[in-house]
């Protein structure tokens, strides 16, 4: 039902906004067609990425992840991904903040899963916030392995919500929001690559306070 809703509704809007384009009043307003044109790309744009969830998904279950590793910089990476999303946490009037701690951040894994992991985490966060958002991108060190810290000051979660948080399609107490969209599928892609690099994903969370993910990658010297 969450998938058919989420691919139903861009269609409709793209339905909408074409309608509008052909009408009178607006076909010599050059704002208007600038504004209905960015709302189709945007919500073209919003498809592929639940059309991708979905092909994701599907690769997961059928164990069909296959990783590309090598030695990558997982600050330089972070970093990349915290700019693509940076104009969409100014744009709700937030604020993202990174810090680069690990001393040791050269990690054994996938780019594009990796990147992927970073994006799901903020992705998630903005998805789940308050008013005034605040994220927090940390790194540290736990023994062999590189943390990635995604902190968030939203809604947060209770103890079943955090149990079950990691499950294909769950969206906990928030299924009912109409601002969050989403399959339900992004925390279950981020556990399964995660865990295919030989990691784990765990999360820390307080209802009405926010909630850390933290997302353990193995080091490049430890591979």
């Amino acid at each position: 039902n969450n998938m058919t809703h989420e691919l139903k509704t861009p269609l409709a809007t793209i339905s909408l906004a074409i309608d509008a384009l052909t009408n009178e009043k607006v076909i010599h307003d050059t704002d208007k067609i600038r504004y209905y044109s960015k709302m189709i790309k945007d919500e073209n744009k919003r498809m592929n990425k639940q059309v991708e969830k979905i092909l994701q998904s599907a690769r997961i279950e059928k164990q069909d992840i296959k990783l590309n590793l090598q030695e990558l910089d997982a600050h330089e990476i972070i970093n990349k991904v915290a700019d693509s999303v940076n104009l969409q946490i100014l744009d709700k009037n937030g604020k993202l903040y990174v810090h680069n701690n690990a001393e040791h951040y050269k990690i054994h894994a996938d780019e594009v899963h990796f990147s992927n992991v970073v994006f799901n985490l903020l992705d998630n966060a903005i998805k789940y916030s308050n008013q005034s958002l605040v994220i927090e991108i940390n790194s540290k060190n736990d023994a062999n392995m590189f943390v990635l810290q995604v902190k968030d000051n939203g809604i947060g979660m209770n103890k079943e919500t955090q149990s079950r948080v990691f499950e294909k399609f769950y969206r906990g107490h928030t299924v009912n929001l109409h601002n969050v969209k989403g399959f339900g599928l992004g925390l279950s892609y981020v556990k399964a690559i995660v865990e295919a690099h030989g990691g784990k994903v765990k999360v820390e969370s307080v209802l009405g306070k926010g909630s850390t993910f933290s997302a353990y990658f193995p080091l490049a010297g430890n591979a």
